[in-house]
């Protein structure tokens, strides 16, 4: 039975359940009675909800994107700073981070469907990596305003964290950078699709002002 006591085990089981909470799904259903899972890109994430709620109600579809981000981005920062405050290892932080991003491509409630990671990989990254994930989110808006396209702002603002990182917290304080690649792999495994369209040239555009793939 140590096996439900220990407390990183306690730490990561919390972490894919948390991470893996559709709330773009479920506000949707409950604000605007569709369900995304089922329309769009069929993603959780909040580019999915705006696309598919705008059709119906703009004003709303702004409002529940916006709520999506913050909500998505929260789900792995608050299990992480909740096992700051338990004083638990570097590397402990770092498997909360991924498994987190992990529960919310692959949502245990949805039959392992889900979003693609970039707001909750924000979130996670930002409790961990503060000051290159700042900068990476620069970019990601910038890049939005500009390209209006939000998986490519995405990756792009991606490209920008892990660049920062590289320089600023080499190591991540466990010796090695691949607990960050491993979130890097997950989110651009999930954007695949979005990247092959992008190569085509039939990537769709989001006219938002904070347009983001998540």
């Amino acid at each position: 039975m140590d096996f439900f006591t220990n407390t990183n085990i306690l730490f990561f089981i919390a972490a894919y359940l948390v991470g893996s909470i559709p709330f773009g799904s479920i506000l949707a259903k409950t604000f605007a009675g569709v369900d995304i899972t089922a329309a769009g890109s069929k993603s959780i994430g909040a580019t999915n909800v705006l696309r598919v709620v705008k059709e119906t109600n703009p004003k709303l579809a702004k409002k529940l994107g916006i709520a999506t981000v913050l909500l998505d981005a929260l789900k792995g920062a608050v299990v992480l700073l909740v096992a700051m405050y338990f004083e638990v290892s570097p590397s402990t932080l770092w498997a909360i981070a991924i498994l987190a991003v992990l529960g919310h491509c692959y949502s245990i409630y949805l039959g392992l469907e889900g979003g693609k990671g970039v707001a909750t990989g924000l979130g996670v990254y930002l409790v961990l990596i503060p000051i290159p994930t700042l900068i990476g989110a620069v970019v990601w808006i910038v890049c939005a305003k500009v390209l209006k396209i939000s998986s490519l702002s995405s990756l792009l603002g991606l490209v920008a964290v892990i660049v920062s990182a590289s320089y600023l917290n080499d190591g991540l304080n466990v010796g090695s950078n691949v607990p960050m690649y491993i979130i890097v792999f997950i989110i651009i495994y999930k954007h695949v699709p979005n990247i092959v369209r992008i190569i085509k040239g039939e990537e769709k555009r989001v006219i938002w002002k904070s347009k983001f793939q998540i």
